[in-house]
């Protein structure tokens, strides 16, 4: 399915403009970073690479698209033409997906001419900056779980597509598996699910439910024991599927006091490796709430798929370097008030002494320049990848294998950063940035 009008009417009548004036075939370079990040947050995981350049290898334009776009009016026969055969030719670079970022890191890096380029930012935002955002949240939520899993749950929550979004960028950060049957079937994720209470209300008795369920499921399903009274369903739980029961369900009231007093009951009745799973509008606050509850696992539904508080990662797509019209690159940056931009190609790296994560640096110059500075800084690790080089998407970045990757890189990136970067409170920034200029700008 082509995904070429997933955008905005602005970057193709920006085209239209471009090509009648013969500027539109000059080499350009456009970056996506955010200003800030919210208040609460120290660190923004990076989400969404992978299916970007999955949409990239679909981004043409159909003879259904050039129809309706020639029936619009506001387009050229020669920019209907260019577009009939677009195709990105370009290279794209950046950080890695399940990388930590900051303000103004260099995230993704198009490079192209700005007839290709500029066509591509609202796919690029789209995506980015909804995955960026649970990611970011989800990673919160496992740092707070202390290596008690999370498991997504969000899907009625969100669109349907931002669902499926949702599920992988939490993987990214963690999460353990995702009830998505859709992200599964995609990117072989784990699928988690059982029972809900309308399962429980549908039978004449609690106990008739549970039977059922274990019947179907075995007993290492888990059974949702609060549709009437935890005590009572705990206690019925147990006499149907007996000692080896999976898990209990705790969805509604004081999770914290029932998880205490719901373990004290299973051990007494002998049930000692029946583990508990609280669900019920969790976020990351209210997860490091029930570490000192005998809670295993945690099910986290709409705060992880609306990013916990910041729906979006406020990342933008600006053109930093331009040909001119003598054929040179240079530098561009906006100067609007609160809406600056930095001009000139970057390349981010970051310090690690010790294995801990002490700055972020923001190369600004030439590759050679960028390239020549790292060479000479082995206490740097380097941020960027290339993901497109000539138009062709590297696999290794996509699919299974480029979430697999993401999965990796995000753990090794968080287990980077001092402790103190972990914690929920408002507070600086993980790392601070350097800005640094390298060769002739």
């Amino acid at each position: 399915m082509s995904v070429a009008l997933m955008t905005d009417k602005y970057e193709l009548t920006m085209l239209d403009a471009a090509l009648a004036h013969g500027s539109a075939h000059r080499t350009c370079v456009f970056e996506v970073f955010t200003r800030r990040l919210p208040s609460w947050r120290r660190y923004g995981v990076v989400a969404g690479t992978g299916r970007f350049l999955e949409a990239l290898n679909h981004f043409h334009f159909t003879k259904a698209h050039i129809d309706m776009l020639h029936a619009d009016g506001a387009l050229s026969d020669t920019t209907l033409d260019y577009l009939a055969n677009y195709r990105f030719t370009g290279t794209i670079s950046g950080y890695a997906e399940g990388e930590i970022y900051f303000p103004h890191s260099p995230v993704l890096t198009v490079e192209g001419t700005f007839a290709e380029a500029v066509l591509l930012e609202t796919l690029v935002l789209s995506i980015l900056n909804y995955d960026s955002a649970v990611a970011s949240a989800a990673s919160r939520m496992t740092a707070a779980a202390h290596g008690r899993p999370c498991l997504e749950m969000g899907s009625r929550r969100a669109h349907e597509e931002a669902a499926v979004a949702a599920a992988r960028a939490a993987i990214i950060a963690g999460f353990s598996g995702t009830s998505n049957l859709e992200a599964g079937y995609r990117y072989g994720v784990p699928t988690i699910g059982t029972s809900a209470h309308a399962f429980t209300l549908l039978h004449d008795t609690e106990e008739e439910a549970f039977a059922a369920q274990v019947a179907a499921l075995g007993t290492g399903t888990t059974l949702l024991v609060d549709t009437y009274d935890v005590t009572q369903g705990v206690t019925t739980a147990i006499k149907v599927a007996g000692t080896s029961l999976g898990a209990v369900r705790l969805d509604s009231g004081d999770l914290g006091a029932q998880a205490h007093t719901v373990r004290e009951q299973l051990d007494r009745l002998g049930a000692h490796n029946t583990t508990i799973i609280v669900t019920s509008d969790l976020d990351e606050y209210a997860i490091a709430g029930l570490q000192a509850a005998p809670v295993d696992g945690y099910g986290v539904g709409t705060k992880v798929v609306t990013g916990s508080g910041s729906a979006t990662s406020s990342m933008v797509y600006k053109l930093v370097a331009r040909e001119n019209s003598a054929g040179i690159m240079e530098p561009v940056a906006k100067a609007s008030t609160s809406k600056s931009s930095i001009g000139g190609r970057k390349t981010g790296a970051r310090l690690l002494i010790d294995n801990e994560a002490r700055e972020e640096v923001v190369l600004v110059g030439e590759r050679d320049a960028t390239t020549a500075w790292l060479s000479t800084h082995p206490d740097y690790r380097p941020l960027e990848h290339t993901f497109v080089d000539g138009g062709t998407v590297d696999p290794q970045w996509t699919g299974r294998e480029g979430l697999d990757r993401a999965v990796a890189r995000h753990a090794a990136s968080r287990a980077e950063l001092n402790p103190h970067a972990l914690r929920l409170q408002s507070g600086d920034l993980a790392v601070d940035t350097t800005m640094l200029p390298v060769g002739n700008l």
